[in-house]
């Protein structure tokens, strides 16, 4: 539903999208995985988000059992910067805050507030409107798939490019990791670090790169995310697996986290921040973009560290 703002925000990597295998998308996607329905609003959310949609946002998703609240508000930011101007008119004749087709909403838009009328661009309408449609898609079982379809509908190509790194399923689900604080549990440090790193989403990958208007490598990412939070990490993702804290590898990384990959422990060549439920955010590789993705799809693993030194599980080891 995004119209014209989607084709542009994915013309960057296009080539790389057409030739990517069905099964890494689906990997991908389900990667993501699903957000606790009861998750508290982070700091984030407070902060990004009007008070009284916050409220709609974590109403509304009570409608669907096992649909988070931060979800819809992922959704209320890529769409509309929730309810913000500019016009609450796509190109493509989307409208209001949650960006509805004009057929969608004859079929899936209610009237939330009860004062008679089911109107797209009141977002007291909108939103539970908006639950109501991802709910039929299926949200409570599968939500990025349900993502995807929601700003696609039945354009089955639509979708595979909504679910891809980098697409608007990921965007969205980006988003709804920062706006819920379970997902960024941890010292401040630790969530001051996810979210910087979450904010980088869609910045493109760049060889030595180490701020966001350049682009990030992967470990110029890290070493930025973690500086924003006061905490000087080096700059390779050798030196930064080797400065530790080392966890045991029965532990499963918390948000903030460090998670390495490479050949063996000495030649560590990848690095990602951890964001709990198997899933980290990095800076991949050339050609790509900052994007959430499943720890155990990127290959090679080989444990991780916690910089922010929160104090269970440490081993000691390189600290």
């Amino acid at each position: 539903m995004t119209g014209n703002r989607i084709l542009r925000w994915l013309l960057p990597v296009a080539g790389a999208l057409v030739v990517m295998p069905i099964a890494m998308i689906g990997a991908l996607a389900a990667g993501l995985a699903q957000l606790p329905a009861d998750a508290s609003p982070s700091q984030a959310a407070v902060a990004d988000i009007p008070a009284d949609l916050l409220a709609m946002y974590q109403q509304s998703a009570t409608g669907c059992p096992g649909l988070s609240w931060a979800v819809l508000a992922g959704i209320g930011k890529v769409e509309s910067d929730h309810n913000r101007p500019p016009g609450q008119v796509s190109a493509a004749g989307a409208q209001g805050p949650m960006q509805f087709l004009p057929a969608t909403w004859q079929e899936y838009g209610v009237d939330g507030d009860n004062d008679g009328v089911a109107d797209p661009f009141n977002p007291a309408d909108a939103i539970p409107a908006a639950a109501n449609y991802l709910c039929s898609l299926g949200a409570d079982r599968d939500t990025p798939t349900a993502v995807a379809a929601y700003t696609c509908g039945g354009q089955f190509a639509c979708r595979d490019r909504a679910l891809a790194p980098g697409g608007y399923a990921t965007r969205v689900l980006a988003w709804a990791a920062q706006y819920a604080d379970a997902l960024t549990a941890g010292s401040p440090a630790a969530t001051v670090a996810v979210q910087t790193a979450l904010a980088q989403v869609g910045t493109p990958y760049l060889w030595g790169g180490e701020t966001p208007d350049a682009g990030f490598d992967c470990s110029g990412l890290v070493q930025y995310a973690y500086e924003r939070a006061g905490v000087t990490l080096p700059r390779t993702a050798q030196s930064q697996h080797d400065a530790g804290p080392l966890l045991s590898l029965i532990v499963e990384p918390a948000p903030g986290d460090l998670v390495f990959f490479g050949a063996d422990l000495l030649h560590i060549h990848h690095v990602g921040i951890a964001l709990g439920q198997g899933r980290m955010v990095d800076a991949p590789h050339t050609g790509a973009l900052v994007r959430v993705e499943p720890i155990a799809g990127f290959g090679h693993y080989l444990g991780a560290t916690r910089p922010a030194a929160l104090p269970a599980t440490l081993l000691g080891i390189g600290s």
